[in-house]
């Protein structure tokens, strides 16, 4: 469903601030997570509507998304034999997480989210070798069991509420297989697309996607993420660590200043 949008000034004047601002998202999310910190605000400040917001965002961090997973397999970052097992609970979770009526309050919900992600945050800014090597040792049936809860999980998680996902999903493959930041990444994301796309089917039998926007900031995002991939496969943990503890930090922040004001 396309929105009648007048091609004048106006559009033009959304693109400039959505498109460098989707660019600059996709680029940070594919390296570390928390790309929305970026990218929904943005969207915002362009006057979009905020359930448009949340489906032409996840429309076009979709197709970054899916650029970002496509060249972490490439690069080998990604377990085909860990995923067979746990991306089908992310699809599985995400599907009940956007149609479930919830009885957990949404107040509730961010004070808990608020409380795990700092936590996540600082354990990780002292802890000086977390994620800096990989410890991977093979698949166990105990790693593969936790691996198939976190999956299903932040896939429930992602497809009702979603912020802080990526940095969760990091953070628990760090912990449950030993994966240093890199492969962390590599496998969070695609999980992350999972959960994207099952989401993005929902909002657009919803109606909810401008796709006027979406496509042309879609593209940008894309390079954005490419760029981003690059970077982190290039310079790794050392890279990847501070993004991933200043946008776990940002979420927070974020979600404390709503829980505020």
């Amino acid at each position: 469903m396309f929105e009648s949008i007048s091609l004048g000034q106006d559009f033009f004047i959304k693109l400039l601030i959505l498109c460098p601002a989707g660019f600059l998202a996709a680029m940070v999310d594919s390296i570390a997570g928390g790309g929305g910190l970026i990218s929904v605000p943005a969207y915002l400040m362009a006057g979009v509507p905020p359930h448009l917001t949340l489906g032409t965002n996840k429309f076009s961090s979709t197709a970054a998304s899916f650029t970002s997973s496509l060249k972490f397999a490439r690069s080998g970052k990604v377990s085909s034999d860990l995923l067979k097992f746990i991306a089908p609970l992310t699809l599985v979770g995400a599907v009940l997480g956007v149609t479930s009526v919830l009885k957990i309050s949404q107040a509730f919900l961010s004070t808990l989210v608020l409380v795990l992600i700092l936590a996540v945050g600082l354990y990780t800014v002292f802890s000086k070798n977390i994620g800096l090597e990989d410890k991977f040792k093979g698949l166990t049936k105990k790693n593969i069991f936790l691996g198939m809860i976190l999956a299903l999980s932040l896939g429930f998680y992602d497809g009702f509420f979603g912020p802080g996902t990526g940095s969760f999903l990091i953070f628990g493959l760090i912990s449950i297989f030993g994966f240093d930041f890199v492969k962390a990444s590599g496998n969070g994301k695609v999980l992350n697309f999972i959960s994207n796309i099952t989401s993005l089917v929902m909002f657009a039998l919803n109606g909810q996607i401008n796709y006027m926007l979406g496509i042309p900031v879609a593209i940008c995002m894309i390079f954005g993420a490419r760029i981003g991939t690059v970077m982190a496969l290039k310079r790794g943990a050392k890279l990847i660590k501070p993004i991933f503890i200043a946008m776990s930090l940002g979420v927070a922040i974020k979600m404390l200043y709503q829980m505020i004001f």
